[in-house]
């Protein structure tokens, strides 16, 4: 982040309502710019989506925080339900859109997905013509070139890897960001991103509120860990867990040619264990799945330890996936205040750790 004052993140918007209901709201441009013109949604007489009703979210639909719940129990926190409004207005005319996309941090599958639907969906469905593509991250925006980007660029990047806007961490300068925005005329910027990617877009929305920009920015959560609540699913996720069976499968052919091998697989899970025990389900070649969310000890009953030297007796040999972030507090604290260009702590190599563990134990 920059050294200069960062704008403050304002409180969440609450709403309150009966039995214990509370909407957490999202920011919008009449917080700041009361009084704004407004315009027919293309939508509602789009003879693809008017007709059927289920296209359309209902303005008052929202999602709970909390899935189960008891009946004597509060309604408790929700969310708003992103989606489009069928008799609902807008507050920018397709002519007078000048949107931009970035996408930063890590990579993960299905970026240019993403930026292929924003690109059509903004051209197809509202008539946006103006779209452009900031290079390389968020120090993209005044220190790289742009492109523009229309259905014809973008037609066949849902088939390549990587991202065609390029990415990068960090980078975050929230006044030069702004600047950038102003000179350039844009109005809507979609941030393609994760947790520090997001931090800094709440961060850019706020210095926009303070200048009081007719500006919206729409923040795509990018996490191939799929650790989000309150969505159904993250892109890149099926990919990653269809991809971590390959090793899985490696480590288990590998571990029944040898006698007393185990065949160890770290895979991507910082703080949740999706990837790692949907992968686990699907291959059913896995002994041991260790992840952040269930605590686990080496030694004394019912340690790992024990369960591998059970298994060793049994079957000669066995699988073990573990996820990045699991076991942490195992490790040494030496490096735990450590973070990345993007903000994000710094994780211990638990593979590393464990495997060397492993050893010392059957030596």
């Amino acid at each position: 982040m920059a050294s200069a004052a960062l704008p403050e993140i304002s409180k969440p918007k609450i709403v309150d309502g009966p039995g214990g209901y509370v909407l957490e709201d999202v920011p919008h441009l009449t917080d700041y710019i009361p009084d704004l013109p407004t315009y027919p949604n293309p939508l509602q007489d789009n003879p693809a989506y008017s007709v059927v009703k289920q296209y359309f979210v209902h303005v008052d639909d929202s999602v709970p925080q909390k899935v189960v719940v008891h009946k004597d129990d509060p309604k408790g926190i929700h969310f708003r339900r992103a989606g489009a409004r069928q008799k609902a207005c807008v507050y920018f005319h397709s002519d007078d859109v000048h949107a931009c996309i970035v996408t930063c941090g890590g990579l993960c599958p299905g970026l240019n997905t993403v930026v292929r639907e924003i690109v059509c969906g903004l051209h197809h469905m509202y008539g946006v013509k103006k779209v452009l593509g900031i290079d390389g991250g968020y120090k993209g925006f005044y220190a790289k070139n742009t492109v523009y980007l229309n259905p014809k660029v973008v037609n066949d990047i849902h088939k390549r890897g990587g991202t065609i806007l390029g990415t990068s961490r960090g980078g975050h300068d929230t006044s030069k960001i702004v600047d950038s925005i102003q000179d350039r005329g844009i109005n809507q910027v979609y941030i393609i991103g994760g947790d520090g990617t997001q931090r800094g877009a709440a961060l850019i929305f706020e210095e926009i509120r303070r200048r009081g920009l007719k500006v919206s920015v729409a923040g795509i959560p990018k996490t191939i860990d799929n650790d989000i609540p309150v969505i159904d699913k993250s892109f890149g996720f099926d990919t990653a867990v269809e991809e971590a069976q390959r090793a899985i499968n490696a480590a288990h052919v590998e571990s029944e040619s040898f006698e007393n091998c185990i065949g160890l697989v770290k895979l991507m899970g910082r703080y949740s264990g999706f990837i790692a025990m949907y992968a686990t389900l699907a291959s059913r070649d896995v002994d041991c799945c260790l992840i952040p969310e269930s605590p686990f000890y080496l030694e004394g009953p019912g340690g790992l330890f024990e369960y591998i030297e059970k298994r060793l007796k049994e079957d000669g040999h066995m699988v073990i996936v573990i996820a990045e972030g699991a076991g942490q507090e195992l490790l040494s604290q030496s490096i735990q205040s450590t973070t990345d260009a993007s903000g994000n702590k710094l994780l211990q190599d638990v593979g590393l750790w464990i495997s060397q563990s492993i050893k010392i134990l059957l030596i």
